[in-house]
């Protein structure tokens, strides 16, 4: 400022020497000129008016929502704001909001490698089944083991009861409750521990076969694939994120108030953006199979062989003895003839078992 003062050297071969745009050189000589050395302090270089900034009440609308739900993040909230009318705002709108209120946020880690992905066609095709591990109780005894069940095509919450054990008689409540309220799904996934499985120790549980004799199809996962139950681990993942990072519930009593309201907000409120950013109860439907106390009886094909299962898990055909399974001891098992003399696949009403070869010795 002093040499351009001085007038020895011109305006233009100053700016050339300092690496700076003439505009830019006139801009700073004006402000030297007018306020001396404060003029060439820093300014703020936010505009002076900001037509298409949020209002006050939009903010605080984002911030309310956000003290509600600690881990929703900027889709989520932009989303349920457009969703109940208060504000059309970005993602990343939101996610500015939340930084300048001093909002700790999660690092975006990336979504990694594409998944391939497979969903069901129609609500109830498939509910995935499993315990969300368990968590113990501060003042009563025992543990809280949440039991979760999800509709694949929707991702609907069916169920999340707090239960005090995994036992079958457990399971068989909760869904008996959830078949009264939803009615009856085509198919159940699940993995292969007990109740649903017996570790290896055979493809049947007494609870899958009381499953199958209510016309559900079942099916286990992979051994070692936790992914096969994907959609029911990942809402895992978010019921302890949203549920379960407070403090431990005093009882099983105060676990299910609790769990009721979170399952109430995760199926009408909270976007998913799975789906789109709608959320489940956008996608689901009630199945039309009504649940029924009694099992209706089994109708055998004309050319069906029937078998008793005796004691030890096995039937008998011609004078020998084969395996089929221990959860169905007293059981009656369909004997169809295969296309080979002499081959039979062994059924248990809808669900097949495995082909017997009568010209094969089993041990």
């Amino acid at each position: 400022m002093r040499l351009a003062e001085g007038g020895e050297i011109g305006i233009t071969e100053l700016c050339r020497r300092f690496g700076i745009g003439r505009s830019c050189g006139y801009k700073w000589l004006a402000r030297w000129q007018a306020q001396g050395e404060a003029g060439l302090n820093e300014r703020s270089r936010r505009p002076h008016l900001s037509p298409h900034a949020s209002s006050p009440e939009v903010e605080a609308a984002v911030l309310a929502l956000r003290r509600s739900h600690p881990v929703w993040g900027g889709r989520k909230i932009a989303a349920v704001l457009a969703r109940e009318g208060k504000a059309q705002l970005a993602a990343s709108t939101v996610t500015n909001i939340l930084r300048r209120a001093g909002v700790p946020l999660q690092h975006d880690r990336g979504r990694g490698a594409a998944w391939q992905r497979f969903e069901a066609a129609a609500p109830n095709a498939l509910w995935q089944m499993d315990f969300k591990g368990h968590v113990p109780l501060s003042v009563a005894r025992g543990r809280l083991y949440p039991f979760t069940v999800l509709d694949d095509h929707s991702r609907y919450s069916i169920a999340l009861e707090a239960c005090g054990d995994q036992r079958e008689e457990t399971v068989k409540a909760r869904l008996v409750k959830a078949f009264r309220r939803h009615g009856l799904p085509h198919r159940i996934l699940c993995d292969n521990g007990s109740p649903w499985g017996t570790a290896g120790q055979g493809p049947l549980s007494a609870l899958t076969v009381w499953l199958i004799e209510r016309d559900i199809a079942i099916s286990h996962s992979r051994p070692l694939h936790p992914q096969t139950l994907g959609k029911d681990e990942r809402f895992h993942r978010t019921l302890k994120a949203e549920a379960l990072a407070g403090p431990h519930f005093p009882d099983l009593v105060h676990a299910q108030a609790h769990l009721d309201t979170w399952r109430s907000t995760y199926n009408l409120r909270r976007p998913h953006e799975a789906l789109k950013g709608a959320v489940p109860a956008e996608r689901y439907t009630p199945s039309p199979r009504s649940y029924c106390e009694d099992p209706a009886p089994f109708e055998p094909a004309p050319d069906d062989l029937l078998r008793k299962v005796c004691p030890h898990g096995r039937i008998k055909l011609q004078g020998k003895a084969y395996a089929i399974s221990r959860a169905l001891i007293g059981k009656t098992v369909a004997l169809r003839p295969g296309q080979a003399d002499g081959e039979y696949s062994v059924f248990f009403r809808h669900h097949y078992l495995k082909t017997i070869d009568l010209s094969e010795s089993e041990p």
